[in-house]
């Protein structure tokens, strides 16, 4: 059931002015705040409700350091000034929550009769999460830098350990201060993207 199209500024907050940010303020992200968004991230919508992203928020200094550690060094100061970073992950093997998350059919035979076609569904779908996450950040007033500078096995190793949660991409969370941000660049036409059929 849609509602009515968002004004200018929410458009403008979520799109339009919104840019990835490189450099934070001091500004504290709580306990309480990581948890109202991902209420908002888990409402987004995903293959028979399948869920299957992952979050560790690294949010203490010990944390962002241990992250600081597998990323490239041009995100080592942003992971470290921001003041949490996320890493989205996905669990290949998420049709196991399927019973609680879809329970009006057994929907793990659509999904675990192959190992590839679960992963890249529970890739494709918290790539989605992780989108939510962005916007849902931007609607409670977060500036976010999502970032994929990084070494994907010694993430995997050091954060997931034995769970079979593979990562997906990064993302800082805060307030940002606008340092290092470039001036709006270019983006595709619709006759260069888009087509009507």
């Amino acid at each position: 059931m849609a509602g009515s199209p968002l004004d200018g500024a929410a458009l403008a907050q979520l799109f339009t002015d919104a840019r990835t940010q490189y450099g934070w303020d001091e500004t504290p992200v709580s306990e309480s705040q990581l948890r109202q968004l991902y209420d908002l991230v888990k409402m987004g919508p995903t293959s028979a409700n399948a869920s299957p992203a992952r979050f560790i928020f690294c949010h203490s200094p010990d944390a962002r350091a241990k992250l600081a550690a597998t990323v490239s060094a041009a995100n080592q100061p942003k992971v470290m000034a921001a003041p949490v970073t996320v890493i989205i992950g996905f669990d290949p093997k998420f049709y196991d929550r399927l019973p609680e998350l879809f329970p009006h059919v057994d929907a793990r035979p659509w999904f675990n009769w192959s190992a590839d076609f679960a992963r890249e569904t529970a890739f494709r779908n918290s790539s989605l999460q992780g989108a939510y996450l962005i916007m849902a950040a931007r609607a409670l007033g977060w500036d976010t830098g999502p970032m994929s500078g990084f070494d994907k096995k010694t993430v995997d190793a050091a954060f997931w350990a034995d769970t079979g949660i593979e990562t997906n991409f990064i993302c800082s969370l805060g307030k940002g201060n606008g340092q290092g941000v470039f001036p709006r660049l270019p983006r595709l036409a619709f006759e260069d993207a888009a087509q009507i059929l």
